[in-house]
């Protein structure tokens, strides 16, 4: 595996549980690709170029298979990567390696300060941040890293491609997972956002206060995912005021 990104992200952040002490303060769960930066950064489009190759070299697919089948497994699992495992016995790390790893984050994803100042104008008071993706740890963390907003999270809940079978969102075991790891206290509300429809439907469904990320310029659903939809991750200061500082505000 490259070793592109240091074992810890500051020294805040962790990939297992930072804390035996009990802490009360619910976790707010915070999706990472197309969520913590923007569509526009066409990140996905990149992505989608590489697992159709990943699928037409491994698979000795065409383009054509190769995209229909990617698409399969992505409806069917969540995860193109999952369907390669269950059906075809791909090395997931070989994946991570020719796709994830392989992805132009250096020249595409800058220092967010707004992203930032959001974070920071949550009251670490009330709530606890944490990340929650289906993207392997190095991916995870190379994103922060580059947005700089490392410092910002106490950890990182991953699709663990290392072990199989995987376990990623949308199912509860993933959210079983993200709650044990990030020591969610027992009774205790958890909040999260998410551009997926399928993984805000699913964690709504588990009694997690969510927050379906709709972009300007993409089509709202027909059927809400959740009980909240966002067009940025600004408008979670209207769906959760609670949760912010006070005096902080809607930043244009």
């Amino acid at each position: 595996m490259p070793d592109r990104v240091a074992p810890y992200i500051r020294k805040t952040m962790s990939t297992a549980t930072p804390s035996t002490e009990s802490d009360n303060r619910p976790v707010f769960f915070f999706d990472i690709d197309n969520c913590l930066y923007s569509r526009e950064c066409n990140i996905f489009g990149h992505m989608q170029e590489l697992i159709n190759k990943f699928f037409t070299t491994h698979l000795s697919l065409s383009t054509e298979d190769a995209h229909v089948l990617h698409m399969k497994y992505y409806k069917e699992y969540g995860l193109a990567i999952e369907g390669l495992t269950r059906h075809h016995k791909i090395d997931p790390l070989e994946f991570n390696r020719e796709v994830d790893d392989a992805l132009p984050l250096d020249d595409v994803l800058k220092p967010d300060l707004k992203l930032r100042q959001l974070l920071e104008d949550i009251d670490k008071d009330k709530v606890r941040l944490w990340l929650l993706t289906n993207a392997y740890v190095t991916h995870a963390k190379r994103v922060v890293k580059l947005l700089q907003v490392d410092d910002m999270f106490e950890g990182v809940t991953y699709c663990d491609y290392s072990q199989t079978p995987l376990v990623c969102k949308p199912s509860q075991e993933m959210y079983e997972k993200a709650e044990r790891e990030a020591k969610v206290p027992s009774g205790a509300k958890s909040y999260f956002v998410d551009d997926s429809h399928l993984n805000c439907k699913h964690a709504a469904e588990r009694g997690w206060e969510t927050a379906h990320l709709v972009e300007l310029g993409v089509t709202p659903p027909s059927a809400p995912a959740s009980q909240y939809m966002v067009r940025s991750l600004e408008d979670l200061r209207i769906c959760f005021p609670h949760l912010f500082k006070t005096g902080s505000s809607l930043q244009n």
